[in-house]
């Protein structure tokens, strides 16, 4: 992984239990020439990113071009492909020769690794490694689901289930009521060690929340294991946390800086904003990727965001002025401007569109200027 890219694919997860053949088996298939397309498929928690983002750090010495990530989401073509286009400075120009810009310039590259996080969108992905087929990329995705041809589908299940195992030895007990699920029993055990509650009575709360019963879930983040283990929190929570909780939940970045979440959820205490965090991240509600970044599990998101809403234009409203004031800032903001692209596209809103337009052609001349171009 290059220097520059530093920051841009998450640190190696720590603890990672039961994954000696699935890291193995991946690590064989991820080599420079072979073209590669494989997607890591599995429910909501399962430990598809995690496993992807082991894979990577594992194989990056491969790669002289660096192993990239990125959050694919639902976004179409178009917006795939400006992210990439932005990420390795690749002049965007004509929309209309974008996809050809890219592939031209990846094929003067070398080899490189590229993981599309949370894919949801076939017909926008399929499109992209078509354009894209002919460049020296091998690609990793995750999705709950992948109708896709072309790729190599690699399950993914929880670490030990076949075997009937946990990795999760602390709430043993509750875990055929959890269904093996790595992020329920993650979130219990750490419930669990923190003090918050007791394995008898978190198995009491499950029983009576009816989690052992069988019901038609909205889609494949919708996981009753995983809200019922967040409806307990939720109702222990102070006003401040479920705040920061909701902005986290609502937001269509990847991960949000302690500053940012303090202001985006209103809380002006640094102490009070810190002693928040400091809970959340106890009971494992909030994921931090980064250093001072805080993301949610999208099942985790799936289960606050039916409680509360946020606007989404309250997020342009705070990310475009940022990077107008801290265009070096763009690296760890990145999937914020994307969702800027989306919003304003979406929107039709030209006034946010010039906007990110002169931010990008900013940032554009500011890259060249440091290459001494």
């Amino acid at each position: 992984m290059h220097e520059s890219d530093a920051g841009l694919f998450p640190p190696r997860p720590i603890g990672l239990k039961g994954r000696v053949t699935e890291l193995a088996t991946l690590s064989a298939s991820l080599r420079p020439g072979k073209s590669a397309r494989i997607a890591l498929v599995g429910s909501g928690g399962s430990g598809k990113s995690m496993l992807a983002c082991a894979v990577g750090h594992r194989v990056k010495a491969r790669f002289a071009g660096g192993v990239h990530w990125f959050r694919s989401g639902p976004w179409d073509a178009r917006t795939l492909a400006e992210m990439l286009a932005i990420r390795f400075r690749v002049p965007r120009g004509d929309p209309a020769i974008l996809f050809t810009s890219l592939c031209r310039w990846l094929g003067t590259q070398e080899a490189r690794l590229i993981v599309l996080d949370n894919h949801e969108n076939d017909a926008a992905v399929a499109r992209l490694l078509n354009e894209l087929g002919s460049a020296p990329v091998t690609w990793v995705l995750t999705a709950r689901r992948c109708l896709l041809s072309g790729v190599t589908v690699f399950p993914v299940i929880a670490p030990q289930a076949i075997a009937g195992k946990t990795a999760f030895s602390r709430v043993r007990a509750l875990t055929p009521w959890l269904r093996q699920n790595p992020l329920a029993l993650d979130m219990a055990d750490a419930l669990v060690r923190s003090g918050a509650t007791t394995v008898d009575k978190l198995r009491d709360w499950l029983s009576d929340s009816g989690v052992a019963d069988v019901r038609v879930i909205d889609h494949e983040d919708d996981l009753p294991e995983v809200s019922s283990l967040v409806e307990w929190a939720w109702k222990r929570l102070e006003r401040i946390e479920r705040r920061m909780m909701t902005v986290l939940a609502e937001t269509a970045g990847d991960h949000v800086d302690a500053q940012s979440l303090a202001k985006l959820a209103g809380v002006r205490s640094k102490v009070q904003a810190a002693r928040a965090l400091a809970r959340l991240r106890a009971w494992h509600l909030v994921q931090t990727p980064f250093a001072d970044r805080y993301a949610l599990h999208a099942v985790v998101r799936c289960a606050v965001s039916k409680r509360t809403r946020f606007p989404q234009a309250r997020f342009i409203k705070h990310y475009i002025p940022l990077l107008e004031r801290s265009p070096d800032r763009l690296d760890l903001e990145q999937t914020h401007l994307y969702a800027a692209m989306d919003y304003a596209h979406a929107h039709s809103n030209l006034a946010w569109m010039l906007r990110i337009e002169r931010l990008l052609v900013l940032l554009a001349d500011k890259d060249r200027f440091a290459r001494g171009a």
